[in-house]
């Protein structure tokens, strides 16, 4: 049967520069940048000067006939599939379909870099839309279907194993999954691969932190007689053990545990056949194509990633201070105290002092002053308690106005806690959206702690989305949200990477779970795939509660501050203290570290950061390397953690060329030569941070 073509003017969704075009012959093609898109009555073409992709039509219905990396030449792709990809997994009607072809180019959300867009529309009597972008510098196509009526064009999830004791945090301090409803024809992708040596690997990661400290796990395979492997997840990739090169297949979902429709799995690898699939509608995916092994890898996924939430220099990886980390919970929060906070916040080079819980006339589930025994709110605030998000003008009698100006008078800015209402599947959306956009438009409030999100049901997680979404366009992406990971289901690190920095953990010394390697190690495992620029991450007042640390040679207060603040530094660092409860030692060792590495931060945040040596258990030697673009320049931070050897040797990833380095902080010497660097730490538990510049000139 013979596809029918068509095309229409659809409008525009996000921003108004976000050109569209109109194509009025049956075959089209589109170019923007050095991306392309071309389609005709059997194929359809796209790619970038880095991916090129191939489909085949045929009554709507689109198979995959080439993956090449133009780059490297690789064609991933020996033989076009059996069966079409993006389908659904139930029944529908093999048909003549009429095809819509829409273009944009631009800007389409306005957190986003440029790109093309193209939405392909086969009508039927069962509809199915695709929807595909492509960036200039991704090496790889982003890429949403639905498949109209049926189970399998929902949006689906996997189920958590068990329902455990981390399943019911609700992340106040003090539900049954669903059955998987995955059939043997739903595929996003349907790939037959061509090389003959491959490993697929998957990445298991969690985050309910406040019952999980290990995150990121590797599940890998030599496929060859594997008859199928099947895994959850949001990140797999599979790579030519040869030659380094591979496939990454991410999805922009919450994690498995936090969708709210389950699915069997995400990934089915067939070894024998070297057949790859896909699985789960309803959530944007991309695949991409990467060389160079694990650093490659780790550069296609961050570079991917900037796409989605461009790095804005001034906006992000700022130094943020929040007030609940001492653990007086609300207890002090009031104008006086604040006016402290935002004084030794300048002291010491803070850059969003930030309220927690507290500020606002309603209390909290976690608030200190619980109403005669009964605790407080964690949802129902607009029904039961409409004035709730009032300013405590009994705290703040002059309302966030002098908090603000000496804010700003010191190069600050006042960021707030804000909990949106999950009631109603996260109904009071809008209400909790112009709340915020209130407090940026007449309080010049751009930063929030977003907490207490449930996202529990298909309409939560789409009311959240829109709450994000409607924040961030009505403010030209200006506020920053940053999105508990602690507890409950919530869309953390794949489900909002548009929106900004998740904040990972609550650790306190008062409970005796602070310790500083492992936040170094959690950092250090997500930072493989998750984009550091996109994880808020904590260290603390080091002299508070030293008895409860008694003889741990991994004691927080074993550290210097500035070394505390090193551990975070690669990341949107998190001071979890009251900044006027710090002892002199922090603004003295930690002050010159802060102005030093604000000097250098939009450099060292412009390019790919990549965790070296081993990850963190301290005892090891580890760190991070921050590679430019043009490999000639970057930044080096290594950590001696507790171990009896004062030199060490690394491969260092990406650079290229000879250079030169510079010591900018941090005790110690090193000496590069052929992309290997030499550091000697004479002191443990001490770090050493390092300019790499290109000396090629002086080397000939």
């Amino acid at each position: 049967m013979k596809t029918i073509f068509s095309q229409r003017t659809g409008a525009l969704t996000v921003l108004a520069a976000f050109l569209l075009l109109c194509v009025t012959a049956p075959a089209g093609s589109v170019n923007f940048k050095t991306c392309y898109a071309r389609w005709g009555d059997t194929e359809l073409v796209i790619g970038n000067s880095h991916i090129e992709r191939k489909w085949r039509i045929q009554n709507g219905l689109l198979t995959a006939t080439s993956l090449r990396d133009i780059s490297t030449g690789i064609e991933w792709i020996r033989e076009p599939a059996k069966r079409p990809a993006p389908i659904p997994g139930d029944t529908f009607p093999e048909e003549a379909r009429v095809l819509t072809v829409n273009t944009k180019t631009g800007r389409a959300a306005v957190t986003e870099e440029e790109s093309l867009v193209l939405e392909l529309t086969a009508t039927g009597q069962r509809t199915f839309s695709y929807r595909f972008q492509i960036f200039p510098d991704a090496r790889g196509i982003g890429i949403r279907f639905h498949g109209g009526e049926g189970a399998a064009g929902k949006i689906n999830a996997n189920p958590a194993s068990d329902q455990s004791a981390a399943e019911r945090l609700t992340g106040v301090e003090s539900s049954r999954p669903k059955k998987a409803i995955n059939t043997a024809g739903d595929s996003l992708e349907h790939l037959l691969l061509a090389p003959q040596h491959l490993r697929f690997t998957q990445i298991h990661m969690l985050d309910r932190t406040d019952a999980h400290s290990e995150l990121v796990f590797e599940n890998e395979w030599l496929v060859r007689k594997e008859n199928p492997l099947e895994a959850p997840g949001n990140v797999f990739f599979v790579e030519n053990p040869e030659s380094g090169a591979g496939l990454i297949f991410v999805k922009f979902a919450p994690l498995p545990h936090a969708r709210p429709e389950p699915t069997a799995w995400d990934a089915r690898m067939t070894g024998s056949a070297r057949e790859l699939r896909f699985a789960g509608q309803g959530y944007q995916f991309a695949l991409l194509a990467y060389s160079g092994g694990r650093a490659g890898r780790i550069e296609t996924l961050q570079t991917y990633q900037r796409q989605l939430r461009r790095y804005v220099p001034g906006r992000d990886g700022l130094f943020l201070s929040n007030t609940w980390g001492d653990r007086s919970r609300d207890a002090r929060i009031n104008e006086t105290f604040m006016l402290k906070e935002i004084e030794a916040g300048a002291k010491l080079g803070v850059e969003v002092i930030q309220i927690d819980d507290g500020w606002q006339k309603g209390v909290s589930a976690n608030s200190s002053r619980g109403e005669k025994g009964r605790k407080g709110a964690w949802a129902s605030y607009w029904d039961k308690y409409p004035d709730f998000w009032d300013i405590d003008t009994k705290r703040f009698p002059r309302g966030m106005t002098p908090l603000v100006a000496l804010a700003k008078e010191n190069g600050a800015k006042l960021g707030l806690w804000f909990s949106p209402d999950s009631t109603n599947k996260g109904a009071y959306w809008q209400r909790d959206a112009d709340f915020i956009l209130k407090m940026h438009r007449e309080e010049g409030i751009d930063y929030f702690k977003v907490d207490g999100v449930r996202t529990r049901s298909v309409e939560a997680e789409a009311n959240i989305r829109r709450f994000f979404t409607k924040v961030l366009e009505n403010s030209d992406g200006k506020i920053v949200c940053d999105v508990d990971a602690t507890a409950d289901r919530r869309p953390t690190f794949f489900g909002v990477p548009d929106v900004g920095p998740i904040f990972v953990e609550n650790r306190y010394t008062d409970y005796h779970n602070y310790w500083p390697h492992m936040t170094l190690r959690t950092l250090w495992k997500l930072a493989q795939y998750v984009d550091p620029l996109r994880l808020r991450m904590e260290f603390l007042n080091n002299t508070r509660n030293t008895d409860k640390y008694e003889g741990d040679p991994l004691a927080p207060a074993c550290y210097t501050p500035d070394t505390l603040f090193a551990t975070v530094m690669f990341a949107n660092p998190l001071g979890w203290f009251e900044v006027s409860n710090l002892p002199d030692d922090y603004f003295r060792l930690l002050g010159p570290l802060v102005k030093t590495w604000k000097q250098e931060r939009a450099s060292m945040f412009s390019n790919t950061i990549i965790p070296i040596g081993m990850a963190p258990d301290g005892v090891c030697w580890t760190g991070f390397a921050s590679v430019s673009k043009d490999r000639r320049t970057g930044y080096v931070l290594v950590f001696r953690e507790l171990n009896q050897a004062a030199e060490w040797t690394v491969d260092l990833p990406l650079f290229s060329g000879s250079h030169r380095l510079t010591v900018l902080a941090g005790k110690g010497t090193a000496q590069i030569a052929a992309n290997k660097l030499t550091v000697r730490i004479a002191e443990k538990l001490q770090y050493l941070w390092l300019r790499v510049e290109d000396d090629t000139a002086q080397a000939k």
